[in-house]
């Protein structure tokens, strides 16, 4: 047998499995070697679906979510700018509707980085970071109308074996500085929302929407959801993650940490609200969910003429 070609054929050039990558109905899906996977739809760059490797999914989506792009989809982690909530009177985004218009604009995929290129720290972990980008030119025309300014977004989803992170950069491409918020509205997949506790509130200020943005001062070191709500916790050290836990074991369901987003939203419908929700479905799900929502809400950032913004989150969940 002639074996002399053998050392090249298996030298240094033997390449490691890397992360697939499909794009196909306007929706992008990566897959790591372990088996953990993404799938992104580009319209408003939402994350439809995390799974571990064992192909658990993490992420509630809504069984009455619209896919088609007639509206903006109820799960996974849609993305709100450059206004959260009902817009205020007499302010530039007055005109948009709730929640902005990146979470209802069809996004560009600007390609993907695999761990080779995201630098040492992630070598050898077969993690892939994907970018979506939208700019002023991609709106319809009545959203150019209706916020006037020149801006770029690039909003970047990293998958790792143990985390999803998500980023989003804002750039001031025009000669106005603009006011701005920003929220991933991340909905968390839960087996039942009684066994639920949210970690690390305690001692904060809120504002409960369900009391007409009351501000109030937590108490519970373990927040309990037993009705609706909808509460923006603000000013939080982002450093120190938000802990969704389980009260049979008390053991971290998923943790989360942020950078540059010091708000946190803890949301759940509950069951008359859920009802009322013509996208949400069934009607029993908001036992199966909670929205555990990284942003910067309680103010406005201003971004100067040519100038940026970036924020990100980073979830990691029970492995």
């Amino acid at each position: 047998m002639d074996r002399s070609n053998k050392p090249s054929a298996i030298g240094v050039g033997a390449s490691v499995p890397q992360p697939t990558i499909s794009l196909r109905d306007n929706t992008v899906e990566a897959t790591l070697p372990s088996g953990e996977s993404v799938t992104i739809h580009l319209y408003g760059a939402t994350v439809t679906s995390w799974k571990l490797a064992n192909g658990k999914e993490q992420l509630f989506v809504s069984e009455k979510a619209h896919l088609d792009g007639s509206k903006p989809i109820r799960g996974g982690i849609p993305v709100v700018f450059p206004v959260f909530g009902p817009p205020p009177q007499n302010h530039a985004t007055s005109s948009l509707p709730q929640h902005g218009f990146a979470r209802n604009s069809t996004w560009e995929f600007l390609g993907k980085s695999s761990s080779e290129s995201l630098g040492k720290d992630r070598s050898g972990d077969g993690s892939v970071k994907l970018d979506f980008g939208l700019s002023r030119p991609m709106l319809t025309e009545y959203f150019q109308k209706a916020w006037p300014y020149d801006f770029g977004l690039v909003y970047s989803v990293t998958l790792t074996k143990e985390s999803l992170e998500t980023s989003l950069q804002v750039q001031n491409k025009g000669s106005q500085n603009f006011d701005f918020q920003v929220l991933m509205h991340t909905y968390l997949k839960i087996d039942d929302i009684s066994d639920i506790r949210v970690k690390n509130l305690e001692s904060k200020t809120y504002a409960d929407k369900t009391q007409n943005a009351a501000v109030i001062t937590e108490t519970s070191p373990a927040v309990e959801i037993n009705k609706e709500t909808d509460r923006v916790y603000q000013s939080l050290d982002p450093k120190v993650p938000i802990i969704v836990s389980s009260a049979s074991d008390d053991k971290p369901i998923f943790s989360i940490t942020r950078e540059g987003l010091n708000d946190v939203v803890v949301w759940n419908p509950w069951i008359e609200k859920a009802k009322g929700m013509a996208d949400f479905g069934p009607d029993e799900a908001y036992k199966n969910m909670i929205c555990v929502e990284a942003g910067s809400v309680a103010g406005w950032q201003t971004l100067e003429a040519g100038d940026f913004w970036e924020g990100g989150q980073s979830i990691r969940p029970r492995l």
